[in-house]
């Protein structure tokens, strides 16, 4: 099953499902698992991220192998986390815009990321999965200066501008993607192939990732939980590859979908 949210005709927010190709909306709450199609979407589509608005943006960074390579950095022991700030969640066609207080510095991240569907503390790895509601694609769009230099060794400055978390279009139920650990995941910058990996290069693993941030801490149904980017960011790249007005970027994750943004100045 897969489900999302979209502008609705009278201006509200709606969750949508997928059947047969065809956009249906849909009544109910996909976290008590009582969502169902009612009537299709006719028209264009505004969407929105597929998550409840203001939903936690738990980031997981350095998470690949062959991006910590590239980055010349270690493989850390844990898993390392940051915040985005949720006001920067932003939906599937919808613009990522380019601060007017950013440089030529602005990088894309394809993402897993994650949903929880149930509240869950000190959850063992063993049992980690089946708090997951389902997963979507993400976009971890960095400002690298901001991130490296200029936000007081913190992160989340850099990543937190508005538009910076694009996510969707579609969250795909745990169940229709089986093991989160063989997914092939993917960044197209105007068509150029410039990420290409597998979930199995990650350091930890999604279940791993969910016991370590649920240690003494509750996680609610809705947060939603980046997981790391592989190797081939623009910022490593020679010559490096950032994001421009007029540039799109997409994220494609094998059995989820594909996450679209057009790029412009703010």
């Amino acid at each position: 099953m897969k489900f999302g949210r979209i502008i609705g005709d009278k201006g509200r927010p709606v969750w949508v499902t997928e059947k047969e190709g065809q956009i249906f909306q849909a009544e109910g709450d996909p976290f008590a698992g009582t969502l169902r199609a009612t009537q299709p979407v006719q028209g264009a589509v505004r969407w929105l991220p597929p998550v409840p608005h203001g939903a936690p943006l738990l980031c997981i960074g350095l998470n690949y192998s062959q991006h910590a390579a590239e980055s010349n950095l270690p493989v850390p022991a844990e898993p390392v986390l940051f915040l985005k700030n949720p006001g920067a969640a932003t939906g599937h066609l919808e613009p990522i815009r380019l601060p007017r207080v950013c440089g030529e510095e602005v990088d894309y991240e394809c993402e897993l990321a994650v949903v929880i569907g149930r509240e869950c503390r000190d959850v063992p790895e063993s049992s980690a999965l089946d708090y997951v509601l389902g997963y979507t694609a993400a976009n971890d769009v960095s400002a690298r200066l901001w991130q490296l230099q200029r936000g007081g060794s913190q992160w989340c400055r850099g990543k937190s501008f508005d538009t910076f978390a694009p996510l969707g279009p579609w969250i795909v139920s745990a169940e229709a993607v089986g093991d989160p650990q063989t997914l092939g995941i993917r960044t197209r910058l105007n068509g150029e192939l410039v990420q290409d990996s597998n979930t199995a290069d990650m350091i930890f693993g999604v279940a791993r990732i969910v016991s370590f941030l649920s240690q003494d801490t509750t996680l609610a149904p809705g947060t939603v939980i980046l997981t790391g980017t592989p190797q081939g960011i623009g910022w490593a790249s020679n010559p490096r590859k950032l994001l421009h007005p007029g540039d799109t970027v997409s994220i494609e994750i094998d059995r989820i979908g594909t996450l679209t943004n057009p790029v412009v100045a703010a």
